[in-house]
C-alpha cells in the first residue's frame, strides 16, 4: 500500500468508525433499550479503530516527498483525536444516563 493510500485510509477510518458507532447505538437503543454493556463494548471497539487510524498516520507525519502526504497524515491525526473524543463522550453518556424503564 502506498504512503498516500495509507494516509487516506487513516483519514477516512475515524469518521467511518464514528458513523457506525452512532448507527449501532441507535439500533441498540431501539432493540435493547440502551443496554450499557453492549454500548460500552461498541464504544471501545470504535475507539480502537480510531487508535489504529492514528497508528497508521503517525509514521507519515514528517515524511519528506510529496507535500500532500505529510499534510494528509497530520490531518488524519487530528481527525482520529477529534472523533475519538466524540466517541468517548458518547460512551460516557451511556454510563451516566440510565437505560429505559420497561
Amino acid at each position: 500500500m502506498s504512503i498516500r493510500a495509507r494516509a487516506w485510509t487513516a483519514l477516512l477510518l475515524p469518521p467511518l468508525a464514528w458513523f457506525l458507532f452512532e448507527q449501532g447505538l441507535s439500533a441498540l437503543l431501539h432493540a435493547h433499550c440502551g443496554r450499557s454493556d453492549i454500548g460500552v463494548a461498541w464504544g471501545v471497539a470504535s475507539l480502537i479503530v480510531c487508535g489504529v487510524a492514528f497508528r497508521i498516520a503517525w509514521p507519515f507525519r514528517t515524511r519528506e516527498g510529496a507535500l500532500a502526504n505529510p499534510w494528509l497524515a497530520r490531518l488524519a491525526l487530528v481527525a482520529a483525536g477529534f472523533f475519538a473524543l466524540a466517541i468517548c463522550f458518547q460512551t460516557l453518556a451511556l454510563l451516566m444516563v440510565p437505560a429505559c424503564v420497561r
